[in-house]
Formats: C-alpha cells, structure tokens, sequence
C-alpha cells in the first residue's frame, strides 16, 4: 500500500479503492474524500482496499483510534467536518449559508451522482466500472459481481427494456443542465462559491475527473461535460493542483478478463492436444462453472436479490462477457 504523506508519524489514513485511469482512486466517493482532505489540507496517508468491492462502508477515515465511514449518517465528507476528533475540517463555513448552496448540492448529489452511476454500470460497456472495482479479483466473481450491480442500477432507475430510451434521454438532459447550471455559477471564479473551496468543489471534481479520465471517448456524460470550456479549465487546474502527475497508474485491467486468446502458437508445436491437456482444459472448464454457480448461490441468499417490484429485462444487458 502506497502512502500520501511522507511524515511517518501521521496517524490520518484514508482507506479507499484502488488507484487506476491515473488518479488516487477512480471511485467517485472514495475520490470526492480524497479531494476533501487535500483541499482541507490535512496531512494523512493513503491505504488502498483490494477486497469487498460493494462494500458501502468504503471509504473510511482512520484517525488514530477513531474511524469514519461513508455509510455514516450522511456520508463520510459531511461526518469529517462535524467530527471534533478529526481536527476543524469544515470547509463549508461561510458559504453554506449561500442562497447557490442548497441547489448546486442537490444537483451534485442527484442529477450528476445519478448520472455518472448510470453511465458506469449501463450506459457504456461497463469496462470502466469493473476496471475501478472488480479487476482485481478472480474473473468469475468479479463479472458476477458486476452483473448484480448492473440489475441494482436499472432497479434503481426503474428502468426496463420498454422505456430503457426514455429514462436514458432523461438522465443525461438532467446532467446536461446541471453542466449549464455550474458552468454559469463558475464563470471565471477559481471555485464554484467564488475564491475558496468547498465540498462542493471536492463533490464535483471527483464527478468530473472520473468523467474525462474513467469512462471511454464515446461517453455520452464526457461528451457533454467538454462542451463546458470554463468546467474543463477548472478541473484541469485544480487536478494540478491536487494530484501528482504519473502517481498513479494509468494502465488497467480489460473488462474481457480470463478470456481466452484465440491466436495460434507459432513453431512446429503439435495440432493435436495430449490426453493431459485435455483432461487439464476439461477441469478447468468445470472449476470455472462450479465457481460461478457458488458466487451466484450466495449472492442470491445473501441480498435477497429478485425481490424487486422491478422488471428487469436480461435479453437487453450486454456484459462483454465471455
């Protein structure tokens, strides 16, 4: 596990998924956490959290024996700044009170949080979300993993084969106009509540840089995000600003993990596979089969999934799968 600050003797230790698409962490709320303490300028370390993936308890802030976690009353950037034990990290104070406040959080929070949730798990390929939170485990678990998130996503939008065009219209004309909203409350300013940061800042950076660095060309969200000159300039400058250049790793794991290359072995290597190797291919095959019906064995029993007034439509998911 890498470390943020360089004093050994900080006990701050935010715990967040893993760095990839060249940033700490490319999960929204882990990221928006992230930016929080640096704008709060809190020395801390950076610890990386490899297991349970769907985990809503992640991130979490350690702060000697005291730890906050996002699933915490209003999530974890809103219980640092009322949390006396982490020290005075209320960047809010002053301008929470502004009449611009109420509405830009809302829009934070919903429109674009809604946005960005659907665009990961079912608007594009899905290769984005899995690089951020299924790459590094075994490919069976991770796709089925996957799956349950995506039917979550489209229960949670209520979104079903018949209107799936509709809701998807919806959803980025509502992105698009918060874009409008911010890129006018912006302006020139070097913060969107004029000369000081907020969380809001931390919210919206993380949206927009695992917007412009998560998700493919084709995005439909990153298209429209770019149309936003002065958005783009601030997030530019502040990534500058807050993040190291080349500190973390650019090159992630493709969505087709564990498939098999179909190329053929050059040499005078035999057509004919032996008796082992058959016996061994066939193993696997069934290794890989028992493993994906236990994952969906205890998926099933342990969130009660299908329980949904939902219709869900499997004919129209398209999971780059195998």
């Amino acid at each position: 596990m890498s470390m943020e600050a360089a004093n050994d003797n900080i006990k701050n230790t935010l715990v967040v998924r893993k760095p990839c698409f060249g940033l700490p962490t490319a999960c929204p709320q882990s990221l928006s956490a992230y930016i929080y303490l640096k704008l709060s300028q809190l020395p801390f370390h950076l610890h990386f959290h490899l297991n349970y993936p769907d985990s809503d308890q992640i991130p979490y802030f350690e702060a000697g024996d005291s730890v906050v976690y996002n699933n915490e009353k209003e999530g974890i950037i809103e219980c640092l700044k009322k949390d006396a034990r982490v020290g005075d990290l209320d960047l809010d104070s002053g301008v929470s009170s502004l009449p611009e406040w109420i509405p830009t959080k809302v829009m934070l929070t919903t429109w674009l949080a809604d946005a960005l949730e659907y665009e990961l798990w079912v608007g594009c390929d899905g290769s984005s979300a899995y690089n951020i939170y299924y790459s590094d485990l075994p490919w069976p678990i991770g796709k089925v993993l996957f799956w349950k998130k995506y039917h979550w996503v489209k229960q949670k939008h209520a979104i079903t084969k018949n209107n799936v065009e509709v809701k998807e219209e919806e959803i980025y004309e509502r992105a698009n106009s918060a874009y409008d909203a911010l890129s006018t409350l912006l302006g020139d300013a070097n913060y969107l509540l004029g000369s000081r940061p907020s969380s809001l800042d931390a919210i919206f950076l993380a949206h927009a840089l695992v917007v412009l660095q998560a998700l493919p060309e084709s995005s439909t969200l990153q298209i429209k995000f770019s149309e936003h000159v002065n958005l783009v300039r601030y997030v530019q400058q502040r990534k500058t600003e807050l993040i190291e250049a080349g500190a973390f790793p650019s090159n992630d794991t493709p969505f087709h993990a564990g498939s098999k290359s179909k190329s053929k072995p050059k040499g005078d290597k035999t057509k004919e596979e032996s008796k082992e190797e058959k016996t061994y291919r066939k193993r696997a095959k069934y290794f890989v089969v028992a493993q994906v019906v236990a994952v969906v064995l205890f998926v099933s029993i342990m969130s009660g999934y299908g329980n949904g007034d939902v219709e869900v439509d499997d004919a129209d998911a398209d999971y780059g799968y195998d």
